[in-house]
């Protein structure tokens, strides 16, 4: 649940400062001090601008018991999916968009534990040729369909 008792005081504690920043524009100062770099504005403005900055760190942060659990989460799966993008990235010009998203979702199930080939290559490969010619053919996005050694 997101209101919490935390939550609201830190709403509370938002709608002070705003309310308390908003009031202290209306603090008059000499003709003398318009131009100062210290002045009578100057500690209730940092101190509303810092008590906002806190009072959303209180409402947007977790509070201690609800940290994320790191423990048994499949951290070596997550890290091949990164190494995987990256080489997508990487080897989507040279190789061309049609054969790079085949290797990058045939990999990518077999990360995930598809073992069968014939259906890594059935569900690949289709699945990115259609996309790269919903792009470039149904909405004019041109994307390089091939890799540099055959194009033409």
């Amino acid at each position: 649940m997101f209101f919490t008792k935390r939550r609201i005081g830190g709403l509370l504690l938002l709608a002070f400062c705003v309310t308390y920043g908003l009031l202290s524009q209306q603090i008059p100062l000499l003709p003398i001090q318009a131009r100062s770099a210290f002045n009578a504005k100057t500690m209730p403005e940092v101190l509303s601008v810092l008590g906002i900055a806190l009072s959303l760190a209180i409402v947007f942060l977790p509070a201690p018991g609800e940290y994320l659990e790191l423990k048994g989460k499949a951290w070596g799966m997550t890290i091949a999916f990164l190494v995987l993008m990256s080489f997508y990235g990487l080897t989507i010009r040279p190789l061309g968009f049609v054969l790079s998203s085949s290797i990058l979702l045939g990999v990518g199930y077999w990360i995930l534990g598809e073992r069968k080939w014939w259906l890594l290559l059935i569900t690949s490969v289709p699945v990115a040729t259609a996309f790269w010619a919903l792009m470039s053919l149904g909405l004019g996005v041109f994307i390089e369909p091939l890799p540099w050694f055959l194009r033409g």
